[in-house]
């Protein structure tokens, strides 16, 4: 077997070619899965064991050998075939450049933020990984409320009292901190819960939330606010605002938008009423403004809040939010010609 051997390496030795054809029938008679490399390693059991030494030296050596002979000759030919290909011609078409696509998610957030900043709202950020005062304490979440349940909040177990932020309202603490009013400002960013998913929640979802604090603002102001909203976002003139409960807002509101009873879509996403709800707002609480050094007294403001995965959801009629996390290209090849 080792005199075999070294006949297969004389043989490599002299093999010399520049057509990649016959480079590749060499490639497939030595290295491939049925070659003669591995014939020899199949054989290698049955080598007594005073030549298994010498015999695994000498097949490792025939694999390396034919290995960068392929590659030595792959190479030459290649390079051999561009400079025989002549000079450039200038006059064939270029290869097409695949132009990639936005998320839906980030096109339906530009969109808001594009809306809001015609109105003078700015954009403010902050940290993902929050601690509980800009998260729960400071927007007048007592260490009772169910929003601090384990089930709902993602805590870090290094530190019980950091977490995954549950909302962006934890950047509007910090904002009101760093700024005194007037205050007009959205938050756009991805927040956390420790939720079941499915095709209508998820542990990972995206959130604007926005602020506007200064003198004499009213409900009536947030009323307008999210009416020019809604006619922009979605086309739709009628909304109505119904009483609900959030820790920093006081009065609360859910927002709802008449999308319309026109088709059978229309039906099943509205369940048969014709309103759709969007988001919740409200007015700042008075504590909430306290806890940032703001005066109740001389200052009032509004604030709300939605999720962008529902608002993109609606307009492209997504039925699974789970489809904004798969990377699937058939999915995000459809959003292409959206800007």
């Amino acid at each position: 077997m080792i005199k075999q051997i070294e006949k297969y390496l004389e043989e490599v030795k002299n093999f010399n070619s520049n057509d990649l054809k016959e480079i590749d029938a060499f490639r497939i008679k030595f290295i491939s899965k049925k070659g003669i490399l591995n014939q020899l390693f199949a054989e290698f059991k049955n080598v007594p064991n005073e030549e298994k030494k010498l015999f695994g030296q000498k097949i490792n050596e025939l694999k390396q050998a034919a290995t960068e002979k392929v590659n030595g000759l792959k190479e030459a030919a290649e390079n051999n075939n561009d400079e025989q290909a002549g000079e450039l011609d200038l006059t064939r078409p270029g290869y097409p450049t695949e132009i990639g696509s936005r998320h839906p998610i980030s096109i339906v957030k530009n969109q808001i933020i594009e809306i809001f900043k015609r109105i003078g709202f700015n954009v403010s950020e902050g940290p993902e990984i929050e601690d509980d005062w800009h998260n729960f304490t400071a927007l007048n979440l007592p260490e009772y409320h169910p929003a601090r349940d384990m089930q709902d909040t993602f805590f870090l177990q290094q530190n019980p009292d950091w977490l995954l932020r549950t909302h962006t309202s934890s950047v509007q603490t910090r904002y009101m901190e760093a700024h005194q009013p007037p205050i007009r400002t959205i938050s756009p960013g991805r927040v956390y819960r420790n939720e079941d998913i499915s095709a209508r929640s998820h542990c990972i979802f995206h959130q604007v939330e926005g602020l506007y604090i200064d003198k004499g603002v009213s409900f009536a102001d947030l009323k307008q606010t999210l009416l020019f909203f809604t006619k922009e976002m979605f086309g739709k003139s009628k909304i109505r605002l119904r009483p609900s409960y959030f820790p920093f807002t006081e009065p609360s509101a859910e927002v709802d938008i008449y999308w319309g009873l026109e088709t059978e879509t229309d039906y099943r996403i509205t369940k048969g009423t014709g309103w759709l709800e969007i988001m919740g707002a409200g007015m700042v609480d008075p504590n909430v403004l306290k806890n940032m050094n703001i005066d109740p007294e001389e200052y009032t403001g509004f604030a709300f809040g939605m999720g962008i995965e529902r608002i993109a959801m609606l307009l492209y009629q997504i039925p699974d939010i789970r489809m904004f996390y798969e990377n699937d290209i058939r999915f995000l090849k459809q959003f292409e010609s959206i800007v």
